[in-house]
């Protein structure tokens, strides 16, 4: 029985055409994985060397599900689908920026960059454009820098780079006055061997265009490419992939022009509207049977979607059958409409529904509040998505001292970790440190950094000798971080918990030979907020998930619903003079949310709602009248366990 066997005729014909370009127009739920994942088998099986082979997605998530896979239909170990590997048979997958990083840690000197480059993340990125207007004496009130650091990253999504940015940039005194922050933003990155996200991209893209010799390299190592959720391809995004499909056009590309939703932060899904411009002859396969959802829901979402001009026309079906009707519920608050989520939620979980398969989806961050107070009071566990492993004080510390000790020039990760444990170096001491001015400083001060630096110096050692688990033992015990947290109270014990599940992590890095501590600490830099649904904290990834409708993207649940369906919250408003809704963008967002339901959709909103302190009364969304009400039911208000009064029912776990 050959694999091709398990996909429907459509997924089939996307998977056997070989060579020339190929556009699968894959609806959610249509089994778009599955069919690249079948595609690269078959590639594989037709003579094509698996190294030769790329394929780029979006998320860890989805580039882990998607290596996972692959490596399962070749046969090979689990983890054996290492991106950063140089083992034969195994194709690259990765995410785009773990591209950059790949490409820049090997090649990256031809454009001056260290092969130790930290990574900056957008806190650090911030903390650097604060730095660059204070040494151009620039007042912050004035010149806002998170507004700077946007525009630095926007320019870079849009392939710009600095020099571009000076030339076009409005002689008018904003434009000036941020190309001179941003040059001094530049200089600061150099000097201390960073790159932001955003860099990881661009200078990938400057060294193929600095180095056709470089570029053909790459070009004849991937000849078979595939970009996954190419409607959020952002300029850059795009030239890269254009660049490394040039010579041989083998390029297969994914994606659902509906589910554009990243506008805000450059996506263009113009890219794949005119893809058939850019690779004239393209086959292109249209993927509608949706694997995901019941029928009602797909006849939602499609009605939902047709009001779009901006579209390709494709229509969701499946054989999963009619399934439950769509709850619709009107709340008389905000605080109503989370009681009737907890306590719908609570009955879902006695009925039988794991906990992590409910999702609660809003359009904007500040409707989180009211929910997390219901589930509280409710006892029903939940999740607020973006609580990353990775962002916990301890294990940003613990990734400091590596960083810190690869390379020296990083003054973040240095002022994150000198007074690890308590040195008394305060901030006069580390401008003089920064300034190269050591010498001034007091004797026993001067001690204190001459030990800090011996400590640092035993780290590098080790790391070249010893592997990446096996290092973060080490630095927890030599830095004096686990004595002091294992003598703590509770909340330092379930750090260093934190710790050891961090060393516990490392381990899969351990046979990746010398490279498997870099790719660590790139790893680390490079997670989504999706990542936090894995999270090893014991107890939360059974909780029901609350998160943005942005954030559930790829995602998908036995049960969803979708709070804050208002006029003016979803869809959305805008909130400031420079925030123009696109409607059509809205629409997608919705569509996107509706589509995440595998068996049971409610769509929710309150009739009274509390925004920037003041009580206002607000309207259903337009978008509830898209649905046909056949499909619909709508509870009585107040519907769930509640008991006589008012009263909420408790789960006891």
């Amino acid at each position: 029985m050959s694999h091709l066997d398990s996909l429907n005729p459509f997924q089939r014909e996307a998977a056997t055409h070989q060579d020339g370009p190929l556009l699968i127009i894959a609806g959610a739920g249509a089994g778009k994985t599955k069919t690249i994942t079948h595609r690269i088998l078959h590639l594989i099986e037709q003579g094509v060397a698996p190294e030769r082979i790329l394929a780029i997605t979006f998320t860890n998530k989805a580039a882990k599900e998607m290596r996972d896979r692959v490596t399962k239909l070749l046969g090979r170990p689990e983890n054996s689908g290492n991106p950063y590997a140089n083992t034969r048979g195994i194709p690259f997958l990765s995410t785009f920026h773990s591209l950059g990083v790949y490409i820049l840690r090997n090649h990256g000197q031809a454009l001056g960059l260290s092969r130790y480059f930290s990574i900056y993340d957008k806190d650090e990125q911030l903390a650097k454009v604060k730095t660059a207007l204070r040494a151009l004496s620039m007042d912050e009130k004035v010149h806002e820098p998170k507004k700077i650091a946007a525009i630095i990253s926007k320019m870079k999504g849009n392939g710009k780079t600095l020099s571009l940015f000076t030339e076009t940039a409005s002689q008018e005194w904003n434009g000036k006055n941020t190309a001179s922050v941003w040059a001094k933003y530049e200089q600061i990155l150099a000097e201390e061997k960073a790159l932001d996200f955003d860099d990881l991209l661009l200078k990938t893209s400057e060294l193929f265009t600095r180095h056709p010799d470089i570029l053909n390299l790459y070009q004849d190592r991937w000849q078979y490419i595939h970009i996954d959720e190419y409607q959020d391809t952002n300029t850059v995004q795009y030239d890269l992939t254009t660049l490394l499909a040039k010579k041989h056009h083998n390029l297969c590309v994914v994606g659902d022009i509906d589910q554009s939703i990243y506008s805000w932060r450059g996506a263009d899904y113009e890219n794949i509207l005119n893809f058939e411009k850019d690779y004239p002859g393209a086959k292109v396969v249209l993927l509608e049977e949706n694997y995901r959802s019941t029928q009602n829901i797909l006849t939602a979402a499609n009605d939902i979607i047709k009001k779009n001009k901006k579209r390709r026309e494709k229509n969701l079906f499946t054989k999963n059958g009619a399934g439950e009707k769509i709850t619709i519920y009107s709340g008389f608050s905000e605080a109503d409409e989370a009681r009737f989520v907890a306590e719908e939620s609570f009955n879902l979980i006695r009925r039988g529904v794991p906990a992590s398969e409910i999702a609660v989806l809003y359009r904007a961050n500040f409707q989180s509040r009211a929910l997390e107070e219901q589930f509280l009071r409710s006892g029903v566990p939940y999740q607020v998505l973006g609580t990353r492993f990775f962002d916990r004080k301890e294990v940003k510390d613990l990734l400091a001292f590596i960083k810190l000790a690869l390379n020296p020039q990083d003054k973040e990760s240095l002022k994150r970790v000198i007074n690890i444990p308590p040195r008394g170096i305060g901030g006069i001491t580390l401008e003089k440190i920064f300034a190269g001015q050591e010498e001034t400083l007091p004797p026993k001060m001067q001690e204190k950094i001459r030990s800090f630096r011996n400590l640092l110096a035993r780290i590098k050692q080790k790391s070249e000798a010893t592997k990446p688990s096996e290092l973060i033992r080490y630095i927890v015990e030599e830095t004096g971080i686990g004595g002091k947290l294992e003598t703590g109270d509770e909340e330092e014990q379930e750090r260093l918990e934190n710790l050891k599940e961090f060393a516990s992590l490392a381990v899969r890095y351990d046979e990746k030979g010398e490279d498997g501590l870099l790719e660590l600490v790139s790893d680390a830099s490079l997670v989504s907020d999706q990542d936090s649904l894995d999270d090893p904290e014991k107890g939360k990834k059974n909780g029901v998930k609350l998160m943005t409708v942005h954030a559930s993207k790829g995602l998908e649940f036995r049960a969803v619903f979708v709070t804050g369906l208002e006029q003016n919250l979803f869809p959305h408003a805008g909130m400031g003079r420079d925030e123009k809704r696109d409607d059509e963008e809205e629409r997608r967002l919705f569509y996107v949310a509706v589509t995440r339901a595998k068996e049971k959709l409610y769509l929710c909103y309150a009739q009274m709602r509390t925004i920037f302190g003041a009580r206002q009364m607000t309207l259903p969304s337009e978008f509830l009248d898209d649905i046909d009400m056949s499909l619909v039911e709508t509870p009585e208000t107040g519907a769930g366990d509640r008991g006589a009064g008012g009263t909420t029912s408790y789960i006891d776990f």
